[in-house]
């Protein structure tokens, strides 16, 4: 019988609550539900809602909850996810808190 990993614990930045906070409130339960099934266990593989992004300052990696995209980083050692923001897909535009957001 193999041993299985502990799960990664979740941490929102404190950034990222305002972003929480102007989603509606159904946005908000998707997204906290979302990302505990999501990235509580391998949030590094690659699945067809999930990706790694090229370098950036706002984050490495990306889930896509249908409009809603939520931007985090990975800490292996620890095993934390952190959330460092979420935002809004238009077309192909990223708005986070308010503000178009380019990530190319």
């Amino acid at each position: 019988m193999s041993a299985r990993r502990k799960a990664f614990s979740i941490e929102y930045s404190p950034l990222c609550r305002a972003h929480l906070a102007s989603l509606t409130a159904r946005q908000r339960a998707v997204v906290l539900d979302q990302v505990d099934v999501q990235l509580a266990h391998q949030p590094t593989v690659v699945t067809r809602n999930r990706k790694a992004l090229q370098p950036n300052p706002l984050a490495a990696f990306e889930l896509r909850i249908g409009v809603l995209r939520v931007y985090y980083e990975v800490y292996e050692a620890h095993r934390v996810v952190e959330i460092r923001a979420i935002g809004v897909k238009d077309r192909s535009r990223i708005w986070i808190g308010g503000e178009e957001i380019d990530l190319s």
